[in-house]
């Protein structure tokens, strides 16, 4: 995340922005509601549509905003993205696919209310294979999911698909899918996708927004931490 209050993304989009028009201006301008412009400011994990409309307003385009971060052909590898660009610039060579790792719901994590949804991840199998977006080229662990509960809404929507970038470093604020030690049978194991709050010195704290509830998970019940890279289309 770059310094100051907003994502890098945010200020990559500023250097679009219509001067006439302040941030929040441009927003309603666009049809982006306030919420989501103030989760793209603070995580940097916009949509495909969200940029297409900011862009739009701003009478340029996603193709234009996308070279300007992916810059030259040689960085591509090191460049760091939006997980839902699908093609490599100027006709780079072709990454190999994503493969999308069937999930399900998994009943809820410990005890009492809030309810804290958990979902399985089958990684055996795979049940399609995406294009991998250029900011997951150096990760070859690299994986989606379709997520398959509300609990992260309205970050995440049922039935959207989302990268997991297992080879990126893990920050404080940043999606992430929690691999738990137990639970789950022979082919599953049950995972936990929620929002990193912080690292604590006997495990980390996870927060969910759907019911909203900020908990704890032992370091005991890990076996680990992967981080949510952002949605696919």
């Amino acid at each position: 995340m770059a310094s100051g209050d907003g994502s890098q993304i945010y200020e990559d989009l500023m250097r679009f922005k219509p001067q006439e028009l302040t941030p929040n201006a441009w927003a309603v301008k666009a049809g982006v509601s306030r919420t989501v412009w103030a989760d793209m400011r603070r995580h940097g994990n916009p949509s495909r549509r969200t940029l297409e409309k900011l862009l739009t307003a701003a009478g340029s385009s996603l193709a234009e905003f996308e070279a300007l971060r992916i810059g030259p052909v040689s960085d591509v590898g090191t460049a760091t993205g939006l997980a839902d660009r699908g093609a490599l610039p100027w006709g780079g060579q072709a990454l190999p696919p994503l493969p999308l790792v069937s999930t399900a719901m998994a009943g809820e994590w410990g005890e009492g209310a809030p309810k804290i949804e958990l979902t399985e991840l089958r990684g055996g199998q795979i049940v399609d294979r995406l294009p991998r977006p250029p900011s997951l080229s150096n990760d070859p662990g690299a994986y989606a999911i379709t997520v398959v509960g509300d609990s992260m809404w309205p970050r995440f929507r049922p039935g959207r698909r989302v990268a997991v970038s297992p080879g990126a470093p893990v920050a404080i604020g940043d999606d992430v899918l929690v691999k738990l030690k137990d639970g789950g049978d022979s082919q599953g194991v049950r995972v936990l996708i929620k929002e990193l709050v912080r690292k604590t010195a006997s495990g980390v704290e996870l927060r969910q927004f759907n019911p909203g509830a900020t908990f704890e998970v032992a370091a005991a019940d890990i076996a680990s931490i992967e981080r949510i890279a952002g949605e696919l289309f």
